[in-house]
């Protein structure tokens, strides 16, 4: 892991980091120094490591909760090389869509597409970053929505140091294979009105966990309208879970 540069502003250092060409970020409480808990978080489509939702809720888990928060770039995202085969992919579902496909189906192959490389990838983030002097060995959870719970429903079922996992904005077409592995407490969050994930694909992957502390939180709204009271709620859970 080589940091490339370091920030402190009101209580939270931010590092950013390459670790195996991987772009990513650690935020952890200014002047940490021990074992604390670890959130991975994982960002949405077109998006990257600190895009605004991302970087608002993990200074939230440091300054109110002082635990440290790791996020890297999916591949094709952020600062992460342009790959032509994901690019072509992308260009083809585009293509289906105006033809008259169901977006979802789509969406869902591509995210087990790009989870085969991604999951092995924040294994890899996390041993690292659990070495660390100011991070440790201590519990970890996972909070991600759209991509970040495509991507993250299959990281947390072969992750067992994964304690907990807010999840949401996903379809059992995706991954809900994967989410019958999953035995740790979920809170998982659908808009009643998604427009990118039927509503009955959200509600067959909440259903196929097999978790048995689990909790649905459905909210109007379409895809990206999630209210703030779920991002106190994703506090609350992993205050509960891993403090």
């Amino acid at each position: 892991m080589r940091f490339i540069s370091e920030m402190s502003s009101d209580g939270v250092c931010e590092q950013l980091f390459v670790l195996n060409e991987i772009p990513g970020v650690l935020w952890t409480p200014e002047g940490a120094a021990g074992t604390r808990p670890l959130i991975v978080m994982g960002h949405g489509g077109g998006q990257h490591k600190k895009a605004p939702d991302v970087l608002g809720l993990a200074r939230r888990f440091v300054t109110e909760c002082h635990f440290a928060v790791v996020a890297v770039d999916v591949p094709n995202h952020g600062d992460r090389p342009v790959d032509e085969q994901y690019n072509r992919i992308a260009t083809e579902i585009q293509a289906r869509v105006e033809a008259g496909e169901q977006l979802a189906p789509l969406i869902a192959a591509f995210q087990a597409l790009v989870a085969r490389q991604t999951v092995p990838e924040w294994q890899t983030v996390l041993d690292a970053v659990q070495q660390l002097d100011h991070v440790g060995a201590g519990p970890v959870g996972y909070w991600g929505v759209s991509l970040g719970c495509g991507l993250g429903v299959p990281f947390v079922a072969a992750e067992p140091r994964v304690r907990a996992a807010v999840l949401g904005l996903g379809g059992a077409l995706a991954s809900g294979a994967d989410a019958t592995r999953i035995t740790v407490p979920v809170e998982f969050l659908v808009q009643w009105d998604d427009e990118r994930v039927p509503r009955d694909q959200s509600l067959a992957l909440f259903d196929a966990f097999s978790s048995a502390d689990k909790t649905l939180h459905a909210n109007p709204g379409k895809h990206g309208d999630i209210p703030a009271l779920e991002l106190d709620s994703s506090l609350r859970f992993f205050s509960r879970h891993l403090a």
